[in-house]
C-alpha cells in the first residue's frame, strides 16, 4: 500500500503499487479525496469506483509506503478499523476479510 503525491495537477492517490518502472508507476486505488466516501460505500456494501492508473514519472513528486506514523494509524489500518476488511484485497477486488 502506498500514497503517491503528484504534481500538475497536485493530487494524492492511495492504493496498491502494481508496477514501478523508469517510465512511471501503476497503482490500483482511489484519489485520497475519495477516501472517506470509499470507506462509507464499502462499509455499506455499496458499489464503489476503484481505478487502475498509470502516472508518468514526471508527475510523481513523492511515493511513500502507507504505514503508521507514531500513534497515527496508516490509511490501510484506518480502512480496516472502519470496515473490518483488508484494504489491499478490497482495492484489488479479491477476498476482503482481514
Amino acid at each position: 500500500m502506498v500514497l503517491a503525491t503528484l504534481n500538475s495537477p497536485r493530487e494524492k492517490f492511495w492504493g496498491v503499487l502494481l508496477e514501478l518502472a523508469a517510465a512511471g508507476v501503476v497503482l490500483r486505488g482511489i484519489s485520497l479525496e475519495s477516501f472517506d466516501d470509499f470507506v462509507r460505500l464499502t462499509r455499506a456494501k455499496e458499489p464503489s469506483s476503484v481505478s487502475t492508473v498509470f502516472f508518468p514519472m514526471h508527475r510523481l513528486e513523492r511515493l511513500e509506503a502507507d504505514e503508521p506514523c507514531g500513534e497515527a494509524p496508516s490509511l490501510a489500518e484506518q480502512f480496516t478499523g472502519k470496515t473490518g476488511l483488508n484494504a489491499a484485497a478490497a482495492l484489488l477486488g479479491g477476498e476482503v476479510r482481514p
